[in-house]
């Protein structure tokens, strides 16, 4: 009965998807279609693209360098963008090798009790890892995500303690999670800034794209229709993800990613007032970006280094060497401004180590730094004793 239910809610869910509710509830509860709606930001210096949502970042996903800020270090509910961080966790384990695509999940009767978007999973059900990856990045299913949890960590419990310490180490201060799931719990907060970082985490994992791009799919053999949240995959050229979120403490969210021209831009939404509004956001947002900013090769850079004299070292002088590589973000037409600095020392102390870093090649354009590299000792220099220093006199008598 619970997947007779599923199946005509699901041919419900390809209906509402041709003619789009003003905000789809992909983590409130089924009734709940409206998000809170929220006060309009005005105008102003820190808003200049007159934004909607409560938060917003832009920042490019291969530097990490952020391009336009709105309260973005603010502490906000996230709603379903929470799953960004446990699909960083699922991909992890993953890439280990602690987890293939195909191997099996048992539902728990926990994971069955989730609310909110769901495949009605019945405790007891099996799917693959594929499958439940699937309804959760594609249709936001809270029970799909709590049995990925429980099946890594052990318990949801558990799961959600690895997804703090995550968050640590990737340097998310604003961010403390309360489950997997993203539904609305006091304390389970972030920022848009942390959100792009995971965000920009998550993309490194090339396998997500394979269901972040999916815009309708099927589960169950057919039975269970899914069509995507995030309707900037229709919309948007270059959408490759990545997750949408609302609910009623959270308003309308989105983290959007785009590609063009093998570049990344990834736009965060937060507390947006309706659907409508948060795609407007992101839109404006990625416009921006692409409109602004393009990546600039460094990679043929060639700076000439000297050698550094060594004070007490057997070697009196060691050479050095930078490797300047990838590419840096800059406003577009600006790459020709690139500045090299070098920053080195006049003189080293003995003991110098073969690749110990021993100054810096600096990339700058205007006042600001865009790409930092170290330079290295290309060759060691141990500190003179005296015995060494007989020898080398020793040495000089023998060899003159």
């Amino acid at each position: 009965m619970k997947k007779k239910i599923a199946a005509l809610l699901s041919a419900v869910t390809l209906i509402f998807s041709a003619f789009p509710l003003s905000a789809y509830a992909d983590n409130a509860d089924i009734d709940s279609v409206e998000a809170a709606v929220t006060e309009t930001p005005s105008a102003s210096a820190n808003n200049p693209l007159e934004l909607t949502a409560k938060a917003a970042v832009l920042m490019n996903g291969e530097t990490g360098q952020i391009v336009y800020a709105l309260n973005s270090q603010q502490q906000l509910p996230e709603a379903s963008i929470t799953k960004i961080m446990t699909m960083l966790l699922v991909f992890e384990a993953y890439d280990a090798g602690k987890l293939s695509m195909d191997e099996t999940v048992t539902c728990s009767e926990y994971a069955a009790s989730m609310g909110g978007s769901q495949i009605w999973l019945e405790p007891g059900e099996e799917m693959s890892v594929h499958d439940l990856i699937k309804a959760a990045l594609v249709g936001s299913a809270n029970d799909a995500c709590v049995a990925l949890a429980e099946h890594i960590a052990g318990s949801n419990e558990a799961f959600v303690s690895m997804m703090n310490d995550r968050a640590e180490e990737l340097g998310m201060i604003n961010t403390f999670y309360v489950n997997c799931t993203g539904l609305d719990a006091e304390g389970h907060v972030t920022s848009a800034q942390d959100i792009a970082i995971a965000s920009a985490e998550l993309l490194k994992h090339s396998e997500v794209l394979e269901f972040t791009g999916i815009w309708m799919d099927t589960l169950r053999g057919g039975e269970l229709q899914l069509t995507n949240t995030n309707k900037l995959i229709k919309q948007y050229s270059g959408t490759i993800g990545l997750k949408t979120g609302t609910t009623s403490k959270a308003g309308c969210c989105i983290s959007a990613a785009a590609r063009r021209d093998d570049m990344t831009m990834i736009a965060v939404i937060l507390g947006a007032p309706d659907g409508k509004s948060r795609f407007a956001d992101a839109k404006k947002l990625l416009d921006y970006g692409f409109a602004n900013w393009e990546l600039a090769d460094v990679s043929q850079i060639q700076v000439e280094l000297p050698e550094i004299p060594v004070t007490n070292g057997m070697e009196k002088k060691v050479g050095s060497f930078v490797q300047i590589e990838g590419k840096v973000l800059t406003e577009k037409g600006k790459s020709k401004d690139i500045q090299v600095k070098t920053e080195l020392p006049e003189t080293l102390e003995a003991p110098v180590e073969l690749g110990q870093p021993i100054g810096k090649v600096r990339l700058t354009l205007g006042s600001e730094t865009i790409g930092e590299y170290d330079i290295c000792a290309d060759r060691g220099s141990e500190k003179i004793t005296l015995g060494s220093a007989i020898m080398e006199l020793l040495k000089g008598i023998i060899g003159s």
